[in-house]
Formats: structure tokens, C-alpha cells, sequence
């Protein structure tokens, strides 16, 4: 009988880094959610396309694209994907209270508040395994990114659990001898936002509300942000959390209505019953009742 001729194995891990490219469309995006270096992406897809013998993306100067034998392998690695996923939800069904949860939040709202007052809760639970992703991206459940997300705003995706925990209040801070000299000089050299981080709900509401205003500082970080209005750069939209025991910051009226955000803690529906996730998830709101910074007044 003649051998057979045996197809190369293919490497679950290519099929990963493809799924992750052609969402995601870049090699550096790719490369921030897989948590590699992009050449770790290139390198992946390219052993997998040699395994298959064709081309699975045009490259392009604005990214990836899919080309159509590129099309019809997405559609079978999304359906192993979903499977993967499936296998891991059944594993999901343990009642110890261990193991990993992995927690996104907005950057300043993990730097500045959460990651001081995670403690109580090592403390309480000392066989779970925290990972808290800060970023000003969208970080997925649906795809196991996380398991719970701390989002400001309304949530739009029904497969989520959701409750709101909190409502963040802002302010204009600055530094106490900036608010002396207020009434000396111009009282628009505001402390803003980067032009890449158009997307953020402070930095499209500056840019409403203050068209001609000089910004003497930019950051993507609310935290460099802050910095700027101690070393007295000048007048910082700030969260009200982040500021209202810093003796270095003081608040400080422009003549704006201030804006709001909720807070809203959310949760896989298939993951909202693990006894690990539901502690966490528990432990967070409660940590938010508790805690008066997120409304009022200085």
C-alpha cells in the first residue's frame, strides 16, 4: 500500500496570532492585546501561511487585509476559537475560591483608586490571582481579554452583566499658587489631552467647551496630567478621586458645568455565577458604595 502522504501539522498557537491580526488589522495592535512584540505576530502568521501554502493577508501601508483564502481559514479558526472558549467556560464551573480573575479598568481609575484597596481583598481571598489591565482601549470579555470590566458609560453588549457602581464627578484643579495667581493671568491655559486620545470622553469635552483655549501640557494620562497641575503648568480637568486629598491640588472654577461619568461593573453572562468572578465582583461594588470621592463637592 502506498504511504500517505501526511499534511504538515498546523500549530494552534499560529492560528491564535491569525485570529488576533485579522481583528485587530495591525501588527502592534495585535501584538498589545496577545501581550508579544509584534514580531512575535509577524512570525506566527508567516509559519502559518508557509504551512498552508498560501497567502492569508495583503499588506498594506494602513495594516492588514484579509485576502479570500485568508477569508474562508478566519471562518474555521473563529469556529476552533469558539470551541477553545466553550471548554474553558465548562472548566469555569469550579465553586473554590482560586485561581485567576482578570480585571480592566481605565488607567487612572486603576492607578488612582483600585489598585491601593485591592488589598482588603488578597487579604480576604488569598488563594485568587489578580491581573488588572489598565488601558484607554476597549478590552474584550466575549474573547476572555478579562473577566471583569470596570467601563465608564452605558454598556451596549446584552451578553454582559451589568450594574452600575458609582458615578465619577470632575473638577478643574490646580496648584495653590496657580489658583492665587488666577485673577493675574489668562485663565484658559489648560492641562489637556494628546491629539491621539480624541476618542476620550474628558478630552472631547475640552475640546466642546474650550475651541480657542491654550493647552500648555498634553498627556494621554490623567496622572501626568495631574503631575502638570502641581508643577503648576496650569488648570487640570481631573477626576474627583484622583484629586480631593491631594494637598498639592486645589479646586478651581472656570464658569463650566461640570460633567459625569458612571461607573459600570461588567461581567460575562456565562461567568457571572463563578463563585471566584461573582467574589470579585461583589467585592468591587462594595468597594464603591463605600467610598464617597466619586460625587460631590470639595
Amino acid at each position: 500500500m502506498p504511504e500517505r502522504k501526511r499534511t504538515a501539522d498546523l500549530d494552534w498557537e499560529d492560528l491564535r496570532y491569525f485570529v488576533g491580526l485579522a481583528r485587530h488589522g495591525s501588527l502592534s495592535a495585535t501584538a498589545r492585546v496577545l501581550r508579544v512584540n509584534h514580531a512575535t505576530v509577524a512570525r506566527r502568521v508567516a509559519s502559518l501561511e508557509t504551512r498552508l501554502g498560501r497567502s492569508l493577508f495583503d499588506r498594506r501601508a494602513d495594516g492588514y487585509a484579509l485576502t479570500a483564502g485568508g477569508k474562508a481559514v478566519l471562518d474555521e479558526a473563529q469556529a476552533m476559537e469558539e470551541a477553545a472558549l466553550s471548554v474553558l467556560r465548562r472548566l469555569d464551573t469550579g465553586t473554590e475560591l482560586s485561581g485567576l480573575v482578570r480585571l480592566t479598568a481605565a488607567r487612572v481609575l486603576a492607578e488612582g483608586f483600585l489598585v491601593e484597596r485591592l488589598g482588603e481583598l488578597h487579604r480576604r481571598y488569598p488563594a485568587l490571582d489578580i491581573e488588572l489591565i489598565s488601558d484607554a482601549r476597549v478590552i474584550s470579555l466575549a474573547r476572555r481579554e478579562a473577566d471583569i470590566a470596570l467601563r465608564l458609560g452605558s454598556p451596549r453588549d446584552s451578553d454582559l452583566v451589568g450594574r452600575r457602581v458609582a458615578r465619577i464627578a470632575f473638577g478643574f484643579y490646580a496648584s495653590p499658587a496657580w489658583r492665587d495667581n488666577l485673577a493675574k493671568g489668562p485663565a484658559h491655559q489648560l492641562i489637556g489631552f494628546d491629539e491621539e486620545s480624541d476618542f476620550i470622553f474628558e478630552a472631547a469635552w475640552l475640546a466642546r467647551q474650550f475651541p480657542a483655549a491654550r493647552f500648555v501640557f498634553r498627556s494621554n494620562s490623567q496622572m501626568s496630567q495631574a503631575a502638570a497641575a502641581r508643577a503648576d503648568f496650569g488648570v487640570a480637568l481631573l477626576p474627583r478621586y484622583l484629586a480631593i486629598n491631594d494637598p498639592e491640588l486645589v479646586k478651581v472654577s472656570l464658569g463650566q458645568r461640570l460633567p459625569e461619568r458612571d461607573v459600570w461593573l461588567l461581567v460575562r453572562r456565562d461567568l457571572a455565577k463563578v463563585p471566584r468572578i461573582r467574589a470579585v465582583a461583589d467585592y468591587l461594588a462594595a468597594l464603591f458604595r463605600r467610598d464617597r470621592r466619586f460625587s460631590g463637592n470639595r
